[in-house]
């Protein structure tokens, strides 16, 4: 894809750029642009081909794991990927203000997030800061059905894959995402927008896709 172009691509060539991007990037051999030229291009407009989505965990850094470069992704993260009011308004611009054609909800192995919920439903479990328990009690649902114990009884945190939960977790997000949105849903339904729920491998650095809703 060529950087410059302003022409807005399909769902299935956005995930394309990024599955390649990604390919590149696990064999180390990365093309992206970020040289003062392209700077220069971006002053007076941002035309991404992508939005992502992705967990803060500084070893998701959305632009080298997909090898993009300047004004490719419009990028919104937050622990645990967590569905908020200031993540759906972003997400909104960027489709009906930026078009892009794809959102990518990018969960990951080894997430602290999804640790400390599990964690937090340990009978012997501290307290933790407001604004931490804020974010992790989006993860529990995920915890709970993973563990297949009913909310009232405690867990042996040592007993719960940790994977499973962030996979269930990345389809509630997904899920949230959808029915939250009348913008993004509404541009799925017309076929300008497609959603993919992946997650990334933090030792290998390939992204795996789960989840895809719209046509790519």
């Amino acid at each position: 894809m060529n950087p410059a172009s302003t022409a807005t691509p399909s769902p299935a060539e956005a995930w394309n750029e990024l599955r390649e991007g990604n390919v590149r990037f696990v064999a180390g051999s990365p093309r992206h642009r970020q040289d003062v030229d392209r700077r220069a291009e971006l002053v007076g407009q941002q035309t991404p081909h992508a939005a992502l989505f992705g967990c803060s965990d500084s070893r998701l850094a959305a632009e080298i794991i997909f090898d993009q470069g300047l004004g490719d992704l419009f990028v919104v993260r937050n622990a645990g990927q967590i569905i908020s009011g200031s993540v759906l308004g972003s997400l909104e611009y960027a489709v009906a203000v930026l078009h892009v054609p794809l959102i990518l909800v990018l969960g990951h192995d080894e997430c602290g997030a999804v640790r400390a919920a599990i964690d937090s439903q340990a009978e012997d479990a501290p307290a933790l800061p407001a604004h931490i328990t804020h974010i992790i009690e989006k993860i529990v649902p995920a915890v709970r059905r993973v563990s297949g114990q009913p909310i009232s009884a405690f867990i042996d945190p040592t007993q719960i894959d940790a994977g499973n939960v962030g996979r269930e977790h990345l389809k509630d997000t997904v899920t949230e995402l959808l029915e939250q949105s009348e913008v993004i849903s509404a541009a799925i339904a017309e076929g300008t927008l497609a959603i993919v729920g992946a997650n990334y491998v933090l030792r290998e650095g390939h992204a795996d896709p789960n989840i895809v809703v719209g046509v790519i």
